[in-house]
């Protein structure tokens, strides 16, 4: 049975878990290690060039995965690309979640605008589908 890895920045929820289980028969979720996932929350805006930072990254997925484990991933734009890359080298399968959004928007007396997001999972989709 396959197992998921957590490339994600927020915290699962109980629908998420269970759509895992019940969509992909997923077994188990696999959370790397604090200092990868701290990492992966603060890939640094001003670095020309990402492959070098995420080599942490790309070799304990190696030494942990199989080829048929899942990897969910979701983040910065560029190190999603790029690991979503790997993970297809390396036979795992990249998914992410797609969420319905509500926004609701607030006109402030000091003329800001205050817009607040709430998302509701509704479903995990492999990347390139």
């Amino acid at each position: 049975m396959p197992r998921v890895f957590l490339f994600f920045n927020h915290t699962l929820t109980e629908d998420q878990r269970e759509a895992l289980s019940r969509e992909l028969t997923v077994t188990k979720i696999v959370l790397p290690p604090e200092e990868l996932r701290s990492l992966w929350a603060a890939i640094p805006p001003d670095s020309p060039t990402l492959k070098d930072i995420l080599v942490p990254v790309c070799s304990w997925l190696e030494k942990q995965s199989a080829a048929g484990d899942f990897i969910l991933i979701q983040g910065e734009f560029g190190a999603c690309y790029l690991l979503v890359q790997h993970a297809l080298q390396h036979g795992l399968i990249p998914i992410y979640s797609t969420t319905r959004r509500q926004a609701e928007e607030r006109h402030l007396d000091d003329g800001s605008v205050r817009l607040e997001h709430t998302f509701k999972h509704v479903i995990f989709r492999r990347y390139g589908q």
